[in-house]
């Protein structure tokens, strides 16, 4: 109970750092929902994905390659200043070649050419911060690294704020004014890319030290160990992020022109109400991710990783559970822009594709502590090529709701094959009765609070307290001796 004690403490200020800037920028959703129509916020979404694409290209899984040889060298300095130089080179070429290749990538993409040049800018900085995040984590520095990530997203909200809100208004009442010389009338996504740019760059001058106070030295040999272990997951991560992001750009394209990007638009808004669950999802990875390596040697870790994924299976069954029910409440709060509403059907099945993933997080220790990464590759690419399929046949068909089947059956599939190959080559205890019964039965009231009731808040409601006291009654003493006691 103690190592598990550690490892949820560990989560919790990860959590906080992932989770509070991540909430921050989720208010960004009613500004832009409120400025921009479905099809202008539609727009926005593509740009996104394809902004996710190349995010993980140009980190291709040195992140992880760092953390795997970190924790197991004995220079430590030379790890880093390795990585470090990597994305460093990688980033300065991509540069070069977004500058003199804009204009092909903005027909390749089909998005305005000045929207590349910020594109290119924006992600290029945030290139350059993936290592010095990456060693804040590994040293166990998570103050640092949750005040610069608040920081980030407070100015990118603030400049929104700015921009979108206020600007026009102080124009409106004053056309003389001083700030005359910044606002352009239908500039809304160019401040948007604005304010994103301006946070990046401050982000990577709070990182900027870690650059220069070291020597730098760049170990050939272990550079190529690093690249045969990253390059497996670049592949893993392309995957996944066509999973996550590829369906939007997809929607743009099958659907019929006039009514693409408004479709996307409502998609990827309602879309949107599943960060709860990502979230979650997303700080318990941060977590448990040094916790594999680092704990990998000890006397039965696999007992750890089974007792891990339980808990994460309780919580995310909750989490399921309360943002379905509370689903028509969410909408109001973050997406007042009722045009938008017409996805709401949609949320249920991204929430579960988001637990899926999460568990699948969970389950694919197996390779990452095995070195067997090409693996993660291997089931990431299955998900991918389900999704594409899924995408081109029923998109045209039955629309979004098409792009939310694929996602759910993505990485239902990749769930599945973690486990069984997980199984084969790397035995993990997992309790499987107690996770398939926390999973079906939190579907089961999903699915009755949403489709039966039809969303009925107070019968929801019912099921939402029945079913936290289900869980207080069996996990009760466990969960105490996790979160409240002290252990000697």
């Amino acid at each position: 109970m103690a190592l598990l004690k550690k490892l949820f403490k560990q989560t919790l200020v990860y959590g906080l750092a992932t989770v509070l800037p991540r909430m921050l920028s989720f208010f960004l959703l009613p500004i832009y929902t409120g400025v921009l129509d479905t099809s202008g916020y539609g727009k926005i979404a593509v740009i996104f994905a394809w902004f996710a694409i190349f995010n993980v290209i140009l980190a291709y899984g040195m992140e992880t390659a760092f953390f795997r040889f970190y924790n197991g060298s004995r220079d430590k300095h030379q790890v880093t200043s390795t990585a470090l130089l990597s994305i460093l080179g990688t980033t300065l070429v991509f540069l070069v070649l977004g500058f003199f290749l804009q204009n092909a990538m903005a027909n390749i993409t089909g998005i305005d050419v000045n929207y590349i040049k910020y594109a290119v800018y924006i992600i290029a900085l945030d290139a350059l911060v993936i290592i010095p995040f990456a060693w804040l984590r590994a040293r166990e520095k998570p103050m640092r690294y949750a005040l610069v990530k608040i920081f980030n997203v407070a100015i990118n909200l603030g400049l929104n704020i700015f921009f979108l809100l206020w600007l026009p208004k102080i124009i409106e009442n004053n056309p003389s004014s001083i700030f005359n010389r910044i606002y352009k009338a239908d500039f809304e996504i160019s401040y948007i890319f604005i304010s994103m740019f301006v946070s990046s760059g401050v982000t990577l001058l709070l990182m900027i030290r870690i650059y220069l106070r070291r020597p730098f030295v760049f170990n050939v040999s272990l550079w190529k160990r690093m690249m045969q272990y990253g390059l497996p997951i670049l592949v893993a991560g392309i995957a996944f992020t066509i999973n996550e992001v590829f369906d939007k750009i997809l929607l743009e394209q099958l659907l019929d022109s006039d009514i693409a990007e408004s479709e996307v638009g409502k998609y990827a808004a309602c879309y949107k109400l599943a960060l709860f669950m990502t979230l979650f999802a997303t700080a318990f990875r941060m977590g448990i991710e040094p916790f594999f390596f680092s704990h990998s040697s000890t006397r039965k870790p696999q007992l750890a990783y089974a007792q891990i994924t339980n808990y994460f299976v309780i919580l995310g069954s909750v989490i399921l559970l309360g943002v379905v029910v509370f689903a028509d409440v969410l909408k109001v709060a973050f997406i007042q822009d009722e045009s938008y509403w017409e996805a709401m059907t949609i949320v249920p099945i991204i929430l579960l594709a988001a637990f899926f993933l999460g568990i699948y997080h969970n389950l694919s220790v197996w390779y990452k502590v095995t070195d067997n990464t090409i693996f993660g590759a291997y089931i990431s690419l299955i998900g991918a090529i389900l999704t594409i399929v899924i995408n081109y046949v029923f998109i045209p068909k039955i629309g979004y709701m098409a792009s939310a089947i694929a996602t759910l059956s993505a990485y239902g599939c990749m769930m599945v094959l973690s486990y069984f190959f997980g199984r084969k080559h790397y035995p993990v205890p997992y309790n499987m009765r107690k996770i398939l019964f926390y999973l079906m039965l939190s579907i089961m009231l999903s699915a009755l609070s949403f489709y039966v009731f039809d969303r009925n808040l107070i019968i929801g409601s019912v099921l939402f307290v029945l079913f936290l006291g289900l869980v207080y009654t069996l996990e009760n003493e466990k969960l105490k001796k996790i979160f409240l006691k002290n252990e000697d």
